[in-house]
């Protein structure tokens, strides 16, 4: 099973879940999850409980399943926007460690949707 969260929407979850009591049954579902999607990785700062929730996330899923990071901050700038450092550290050596990094180029996939949908159609 494959599983697709917004980094942003992942982490206040994980919030809620704290104070609701389901955060174990939120880690075990993504745990099991065979594929976890984080996207939009670096887009606001991290806080003290979103990093400690990044750690147990990464230290559960750790050469058990796959981690499918999608960023426009390049890897060099992570290690700053997880903050502290220790953490950081720990946080990206579980991440990175084995990892396959495809680093793409171009133009984005919705400025070209957008730039073809404003192209005029030809009438025939």
């Amino acid at each position: 099973m494959t599983r697709y969260f917004r980094l942003p929407r992942l982490l206040e979850q994980l919030r809620i879940s704290h104070g609701d009591g389901s955060y174990a049954r939120l880690m075990l579902q993504l745990l099991k999850t065979d594929l976890l999607v984080l996207d939009d990785w670096g887009m606001q700062p991290l806080d003290t409980s979103q990093r400690q929730d990044l750690m147990e996330l990464m230290e559960d899923r750790h050469g058990r399943k796959s981690t499918l990071i999608a960023s426009q901050l390049p890897v060099k700038h992570w290690h700053d926007y997880i903050g502290e450092a220790t953490m950081s550290d720990a946080i990206l050596d579980r991440l990175l460690h084995g990892s396959h990094r495809l680093e793409l180029e171009g133009d984005s996939m919705r400025k070209r949707s957008v730039e073809k949908a404003a192209k005029p159609k030809k009438l025939d």
